[in-house]
């Protein structure tokens, strides 16, 4: 299934790009596509004079990696989204691995969000405790009361 080129503007590009081509459209470094490249997760043809090029096939990899990575995913996380691209599916996320790696990393923000929590409600009972411990050492007014608001955003 070929697919035009396509830059970060929408821009329709046909042909064969270098290096500092493809990081520009994307939106990432030289370094970057080399080390994508070291990793398998993209390829390039080499030119007659040994050049770097690639085409539309690794440009839409590259913009899978970097859309991915910019919700959190490490870039061996990206690996089935990119496997699933290069056999010929329309989405990176058709593939039954990919949809595993989804819920391994939802299962992982969720207990995350859990420890989060829990220390949130930690330094939330320390600050009633020491806002009571000062209010204490004040003599006639006594103890005061104090709210936390749980529900509140930190």
């Amino acid at each position: 299934m070929a697919f035009p080129c396509l830059d970060v503007n929408g821009k329709v590009y046909g042909r064969r790009m270098r290096i500092g081509e493809l990081a520009r459209r994307t939106g990432t470094t030289t370094r970057a596509l080399r080390f994508y490249e070291s990793q398998g997760l993209i390829g390039a043809r080499r030119s007659a004079n040994g050049y770097r090029e690639y085409g539309e096939e690794e440009y839409r990899l590259v913009r899978e990696i970097l859309a991915l990575q910019s919700v959190g995913f490490s870039l061996e996380d990206t690996r089935p989204f990119v496997d699933c691209l290069r056999s010929g599916h329309e989405t990176g996320d058709s593939c039954a691995d990919s949809i595993q790696v989804y819920r391994r990393k939802l299962a992982e923000m969720d207990a995350f969000l859990e420890r989060f929590e829990a220390m949130r409600g930690s330094l939330a009972a320390k600050l009633s405790e020491a806002l009571a411990r000062r209010a204490g050492g004040r003599g006639a007014a006594g103890l005061c009361t104090v709210e936390v608001n749980d529900t509140e955003e930190p």
